[in-house]
């Protein structure tokens, strides 16, 4: 019953679509009326072997994962996020942000504060530097090195130069972001992810539960004044997770060019090993004072991250906004601080797929379904970013969706 409501949904949006001119035509239905996608949760990692052993038929995932696929030649791009139906949804859509749990930003706001201001400067060094963010995002997710998926064999630089273009980064809660997140909770609503306390609250209480800017209000006041305030020194090490991607590419720049920040800023995430590849334990220095130990803790997904912060195995976390808001809905006490980056995932089929736009890649699965084949679509983890865009698609276009 709930796949038909949802489908009935679906099929109502893609008809206002259509009288709207929204869309240029609605998708030919098989023989039998039905069209069912399947949806599989795999690690990102294993998405471009599967997809070029003939494993799956397609993923949806963040970067750099889209670009693999096209510059290893994996693979085609069907749809970035942002372009996904119904149109003009995703528009500049919400990615990761920056949230941290609600008894550590009590305990701790002066270092709250520094370690947003760090994330606002580089993330405005992102923007500016993108061949560096590529070079640096290389080394912390693949050793700098060749990246093997089976028998294919593609340069890291190439991907990660490739990938960071397509990614917008920006640390300011506009209101064009907030109302990003607003469309979320309700394609979170319309797919029966949201079933506590944010299911039927008022726009103006899901904001009160959701967000709190004072912190990066006080980071910009900080940055703009040219002075980080010193936060008292903790005892304990505090955890920051985040994703073995380019999105967090202002991360891995503060770290791997802590002296640029630090001689700069006066702000440092300095880490402990010169080693190529990812870090996992760094010191924050403030004003030439140790702070704090940091220690990194590398998640396979917003979902597993938001686990982690719910035990307080990690305090802060750097991981998508759907997953942040779906345990705020189960009650965690977590707050998104600010926005780190925007759109930047995609949709790929393999490149031998009849497919080149939306509307062919519904024909594609219009045909597999009438023969018995549906088509077979992986996804990071249930209630990742990219599981909600593709479903919410797949409703808008008239399809059943089935997790296999």
């Amino acid at each position: 019953m709930k796949q038909i409501m949802l489908v009935s949904l679906a099929v109502l949006l893609g008809l206002t679509l259509l009288v709207a001119g929204c869309v240029d035509e609605a998708p030919v239905q098989p023989p039998n009326g039905v069209t069912d996608v399947g949806i599989m949760y795999t690690a990102t990692g294993q998405m471009p072997v599967l997809l070029s052993t003939g494993q799956i038929d397609g993923y949806m995932v963040w970067q750099p994962f889209v670009s693999v696929a096209e510059v290893s030649g994996i693979g085609t791009v069907v749809s970035y996020s942002q372009d996904l139906p119904p149109a003009g949804t995703w528009t500049d859509h919400t990615c990761d942000a920056l949230s941290a749990r609600e008894d550590f930003i009590a305990a701790n706001p002066d270092l709250v504060n520094a370690i947003a201001a760090l994330l606002i400067l580089s993330g405005d060094y992102v923007q500016e530097n993108p061949d560096r963010a590529a070079e640096v995002s290389a080394d912390w997710l693949f050793g700098g090195g060749d990246m093997t998926f089976g028998d294919v064999r593609v340069s890291s630089k190439d991907v990660l130069a490739h990938s960071i273009p397509t990614i917008r980064f920006s640390t300011e809660p506009s209101e064009e972001w907030l109302q990003s997140n607003d469309r979320f909770i309700e394609a979170l609503r319309d797919i029966g992810y949201l079933t506590g306390g944010l299911k039927d609250a008022s726009p103006a209480e899901v904001r009160d539960s959701l967000y709190d800017f004072s912190h990066y209000e006080a980071a910009v006041a900080m940055v703009e004044a040219g002075e980080i305030v010193t936060p008292p020194k903790r005892t304990r090490p505090m955890s920051l997770g985040y994703l073995p991607s380019d999105h967090d590419a202002p991360l891995f720049v503060a770290i791997k060019d802590w002296e640029y920040f630090n001689d700069t800023f006066g702000i440092a995430l300095k880490p402990r090993t010169t080693a190529p590849g990812k870090v996992d334990v760094a010191d924050l220095i403030v004003n030439g004072e140790t702070i704090t130990e940091v220690r990194l803790v590398q998640g396979e997904g917003g979902a597993q991250l938001m686990t982690l912060m719910g035990t307080d195995a990690i305090q802060m976390s750097y991981a998508g906004t759907p997953p942040t808001i779906s345990a705020v809905d189960r009650g965690m006490a977590i707050k998104i601080l600010l926005p780190t980056q925007n759109e930047g995932s995609g949709l790929v089929v393999a490149a031998s797929a009849p497919v080149d736009d939306w509307n062919s890649f519904i024909a594609w699965a219009d045909a597999r379904s009438a023969e018995g084949r549906p088509l077979r679509i992986a996804a990071p983890i249930r209630g990742s970013i990219q599981d909600v865009q593709i479903k919410y698609a797949l409703q808008d276009s008239g399809v059943v969706v089935k997790e296999v």
